[in-house]
């Protein structure tokens, strides 16, 4: 009788503990960053490698934050696009033109991001820019800050840079 009530007592305390470790909570999905911060982030971080000025630092700003806002544009039509391809795979039917499709996306995204890193370079003293094209191949420029995109993906062309890209942008 007294193992009975010693197991008894031991399987209700192992069952409080499980049900008191518990959490109620639901999983959120981490907010992305904004364009803004997107900017703010490469722009500290060029600060730091190329000591950019305080006029530099607000171009830079303007450039990194209109190439992270068409990037984020960019991405969510790229997701619609692979989505309308693998509908295209499992249909056989539509296939060339969903991937023309993320061809052209593709295509916007690297010109922007391009054309964000010109426009940056631009505002570089000679100095500035021989340091930040030694440091663009190991992914220490502007590339490579994060907002993804089309590139570095599985099945994505490989990264070119830019706030979602690799080295190059």
């Amino acid at each position: 009788m007294k193992r009975t009530i010693l197991q008894t007592a031991l399987l209700s305390a192992l069952a409080a503990s499980l049900i008191c470790g518990q959490t109620t909570s639901t999983t959120t999905t981490p907010t992305p960053p904004t364009p803004a911060q997107i900017a703010a982030n490469i722009v500290a971080r060029l600060t730091t490698l190329l000591d950019l000025t305080s006029s530099q630092q607000t171009t830079a700003t303007t450039i990194f934050t209109t190439q992270a806002t068409a990037d984020q544009a960019l991405q969510t039509q790229m997701q619609t696009a692979q989505t309308a391809l693998q509908t295209a795979v499992t249909s056989n039917s539509g296939i060339a033109a969903a991937a023309a499709t993320i061809g052209s996306l593709t295509t916007q995204q690297v010109t922007a991001d391009a054309t964000a890193d010109a426009d940056f370079y631009a505002i570089l003293t000679s100095t500035q820019q021989t340091k930040y094209t030694t440091l663009q191949p190991l992914g220490l420029g502007a590339a490579g800050s994060g907002s993804g995109g089309p590139g570095g993906g599985p099945g994505g062309p490989p990264p070119t840079g830019g706030p979602g890209g690799g080295p190059g942008h």
